[in-house]
């Protein structure tokens, strides 16, 4: 069984490339080092133990990619995080702004057992709370063509599918703006000198957005979600 330090890496590896890694698919060693939040030798060392057993492959240079086989652990780790967030919300009733720190935590000790059994409970789902999707059991991820709210044209009316920052208190304010996942709203202007945007929420309720938090809402068009 893979270590909690290496699932950890995997997976921040696995996110950190769909994030912004280079044309070469690679994650730059600094980068990572922050994401995991160790010292950039702590992250080299432990990438090159992953790299001498076919998990990573590592370019002193360059950065680090997933292996097929470190991506099919990375899958997992986040098919684990992503049902028991759910499962937490949906079933127990947590506030969507506090589960992410408790799947942290359960996301190396629960079996496969239990996350079938969680995963038929909740019939199958392909989201988690945030509009993650949740990697099936074999290994594939729903490819939703979704782009930021913060290009998002004025007079445009959108569904809010994805939140990719879970920072509590940033989705402590979606919750209060109804702007979770799942919500229709409609763009009315852009100021880019306020480098602002000023949303009509579904309840008919004004909220403006600095550019940068509404580029961390991804969005589809409404009725095509």
């Amino acid at each position: 069984m893979p270590s909690t330090t290496v699932e950890n890496y995997v997976k921040r590896i696995y996110l950190e490339s769909q994030h912004g890694a280079g044309k070469s698919g690679l994650v730059p060693m600094g980068r990572l080092a922050s994401a995991v939040g160790v010292a950039p030798g702590t992250a080299t060392a432990m990438i090159k133990t992953l790299a001498e057993i076919g998990i990573v492959t590592y370019e002193p240079r360059g950065g680090v990619r997933l292996s097929r086989k470190g991506e099919k652990l990375a899958l997992h780790v986040l098919r684990r995080h992503r049902l028991i967030e759910l499962f937490l919300v949906r079933v127990l009733g947590f506030d969507w702004a506090d589960v992410h720190k408790e799947a942290e935590e359960l996301e190396h000790s629960i079996s496969d057992v239990l996350l079938d059994r969680i995963d038929a409970y909740l019939d199958r789902p392909a989201f988690d709370p945030h509009g993650d999707p949740i990697p099936t059991a074999r290994g594939t991820v729903d490819k939703r063509r979704l782009t930021p709210l913060s290009d998002t044209a004025p007079g445009r009316r959108v569904h809010i599918a994805r939140v990719i920052d879970q920072d509590a208190r940033f989705l402590g304010f979606l919750q209060e703006s109804g702007l979770k996942p799942g919500r229709h709203v409609t763009v009315e202007s852009r100021d880019d000198a306020a480098d602002a945007i000023t949303l009509r929420t579904a309840d008919d309720q004004t909220v403006t957005l600095g550019r940068a938090a509404a580029a961390k809402l991804l969005v589809a068009a409404a009725g095509k979600e």
